[in-house]
């Protein structure tokens, strides 16, 4: 008997289906000498500390740190009986097929199953970029061998057992501290998590001690041939910041004042640059996220779930959990049937796709460039936009508009800049035309070239200038502004910095090794991450923006420096990139990992902490002492009587209020 072993319930229904595996059965589908089964995510978790030894329920320094000898795994609870059906058909089975996921985490589902279960038969791999019939019937045309992806799950079993490590050690050791200084809280700690908290500590800090300053501009309505534009004044070099500032009032009031005298301002040089901007790739799951967060106002995890549904539910999309927004070459044939598939799914395209070259080949085309997943994209297949809910259409007309952009022209715009005088003040005059709308048909996305201006002078179309021609001035305008503190992350803008991390890494011999694709976590579990430090009240939202706890503040000035820091964990994920591509090997890796996290308990278990304790505030109902606790929610304060006495209050954020972080002592190299 073959058995397909698939990831989720709705993912069996499909293959089945394709299969000829009809007749349903508990937990399976079954047809001529195949079985078609699945897990409900993770059928088995890792075993717990107690687990190993039942001393270990207790929280105690000295059984730190705790490095099991041999790994064991369990049935979730939760899922018993699925396990139970899935290991009687795996007990059956002659040959058996992954069809989970095509990722590492989805490799490690299955294989751990099949560990557990003792299975020693064939293994072949599907693997499926898109679950609508015409995909698994290729995907089943080209199965994988088993040899290909198990590296794959020797990365996925590194990462969870470096997790467990760090995870169940540090978290003990650091929350058995706080609790000798006086804290009550759990701290947490984790080989990702931390080090994403301390990007949103750092960028809140950053805004708390943030002085606003104060500077001036000068902006002068010019006219010439019946067209006004408005020219800036750029201030001497000797009243300026390093950003070009003017940070003396009175200089730039007599620099108005003297434009005013003059009246007219003459062009010493006019110069015109015609700007070619390529299309969008299409997305990648982080990409996505940050522009659903950026458009649409939507969480990290809200756009995973809903891109999971595009591609489970209505069979809209690729497989969403993409690192790359690169396609393969071998897809250029199917180009026409997507976008017939396109405008039998919404006629109203058509106009649009009668205009698009179908034989374009943009950038987004490179092999060399797509990695286990291609860019997210269409399927070859119509689907009923009328049976997604609001977002999901959203979300997925967005997806469609980065395909069909690839089909489209470049965007084409003339740049002029113009350089002026005016009563022996220099200004200068920016302006755009655009002559090829091209691929912004169908996106709008912000310009590359508009970062530089302020609105008045982002679009606007200059006159027919030329160096000797003189523009009478029709006024003249001192602005005072300030500047402004760095903007507090959103949920899409914290995907983008885990995913450039090593943008952020000061030391130079870290930031020399790393490659600038490595980052924290993978496209699978960052929105999981920041949904983990919400839950935990380490971060909270506040709009659409998310911002740190003073419980995180005392997580990140108590934790060794390594482990907060963000260039430490993309080291380890570059070592699992290592794992996966077979140049380490799996027990090199924990071998270290065990070292490292023992040497650090042995540096710091005999460390006094010293945490920032909140004010107690009196209890609303009794008036009594209160103390913080944590709950599903979050971190509260709630009263010491409890239960007899069920008064609370949230605890409100300081994170304005702190200062930097405590000196620590250097910490072991982490790999």
């Amino acid at each position: 008997m073959r058995v397909f072993l698939c990831e989720k319930p709705s993912q069996g229904k499909d293959i089945a289906r394709v299969l000829g595996a009809t007749q349903r059965g508990s937990g399976c589908y079954s047809g001529a000498g195949v079985v078609v089964t699945w897990c409900i995510g993770h059928l088995v978790e890792a075993v717990p500390p107690e687990g190993y030894d039942e001393a270990y329920k207790r929280w105690a320094i000295e059984h730190l740190p705790i490095l099991p000898q041999h790994w064991r795994v369990e049935p979730k609870a939760a899922t018993a009986a699925q396990f139970k059906i899935v290991r009687q058909l795996v007990g059956q089975a002659r040959e058996l097929v992954i069809a989970t996921d095509a990722d590492r985490e989805g490799e490690m589902i299955a294989r751990e199953i099949l560990e557990l279960c003792g299975y020693r038969g064939p293994i072949q791999r599907l693997w499926l970029s898109a679950l609508n019939d015409a995909s698994i019937r290729k995907a089943l045309a080209a199965l994988k061998p088993s040899a290909e992806t198990l590296p794959l799950y020797h990365s996925a079993l590194a990462r969870s057992r470096a997790d467990w490590l760090i995870g169940m050690n540090l978290s003990r050791l650091y929350t058995l501290l706080g609790r000798q200084a006086g804290y009550t809280g759990v701290l947490s700690v984790g080989r990702v998590q931390t080090p994403t908290l301390k990007l949103v500590a750092d960028r809140d800090r950053e805004i708390g001690r943030f002085v606003s300053v104060p500077f001036w501009t000068v902006e002068a309505t010019l006219s010439l041939a019946g067209q006004s534009f408005v020219a800036v004044w750029m201030p001497p070099k000797a009243c300026t910041d390093a950003a070009g500032r003017c940070l003396q009032q009175p200089v730039a009031q007599q620099a108005a004042e003297r434009m005013r005298a003059t009246g007219h301002a003459q062009a010493l040089t006019v110069e015109t640059e015609r700007v070619r901007e390529a299309p969008p790739l299409p997305f990648d799951l982080g990409t996505l996220q940050e522009v659903c967060s950026r458009q649409l106002g939507l969480d990290v995890q809200e756009t995973l779930d809903i891109a999971q549904s595009l591609y489970e539910t209505h069979k809209a999309t690729t497989y969403p959990r993409s690192d790359s927004g690169y396609l393969p070459v071998s897809m250029l044939a199917e180009v026409s049937a997507v976008l017939n598939s396109l405008v039998q799914t919404d006629p109203g395209l058509r106009p649009l796709i009668e205009r698009l070259d179908r034989q374009q080949r943009s950038r987004a085309w490179n092999d060399a460039k797509v990695t286990a997943h291609h860019g997210i994209i269409p399927t070859l297949e119509p689907v009923r936009l009328s049976a997604m809910n609001d977002k999901e259409v959203a979300v997925y007309r967005l997806i469609r508009a980065h395909y069909l952009a690839q089909f489209l022209p470049h965007h084409e715009f003339d740049r002029t800049v113009a350089q002026l005088t005016c009563g022996e003040q220099t200004l200068q005059g920016v302006g755009k035309q655009i002559v090829v709308a091209g691929w912004r048909q169908v996106l709008k996305m912000p310009d590359a070239d508009d970062s530089d201006h302020d609105d008045a002078t982002r679009n606007q179309v200059l006159p027919p200038l030329q160096a000797g021609l003189s523009c009478p001035v029709g006024s003249v305008e001192v602005k005072a502004q300030k500047t402004l503190p760095p903007k507090p992350y959103t949920q899409g803008e914290l995907v983008k910095a885990m995913k450039g991390v090593a943008k952020l890494v000061t030391n130079p011999q870290l930031k020399q090794k790393l490659k600038e694709t490595t980052g924290i976590g993978t496209e699978a579990t960052r929105a999981g991450i920041i949904g983990g430090l919400l839950a935990r009240g380490y971060l909270v939202k506040k709009g659409r923006t998310i911002r740190t706890t003073e419980a995180a503040f005392t997580l990140i000035d108590t934790v060794p420096a390594a482990i907060a820091d963000p260039g430490t964990t993309a080291v380890w994920e570059q070592a699992l990139d290592m794992i996966e591509a077979g140049q380490m090997t799996l027990e090199t890796f924990i071998d270290k990992q065990s070292a490292w996290v023992a040497q650090l308990i042995q540096q710091y278990r005999g460390t006094t902490l010293f945490i920032k304790l909140p004010p107690s505030p009196p209890c609303p109902q009794c008036g009594g002492s209160m103390r913080e606790r944590t709950g599903k929610s979050g971190a509260f304060w709630s009263c010491v009587r409890y239960p007899d006495c069920k008064g609370s209050l949230p605890i409100e954020s300081a994170a304005s209020q702190r200062g930097a972080p405590r000196k620590r002592r250097a910490s072991p190299k982490a790999f």
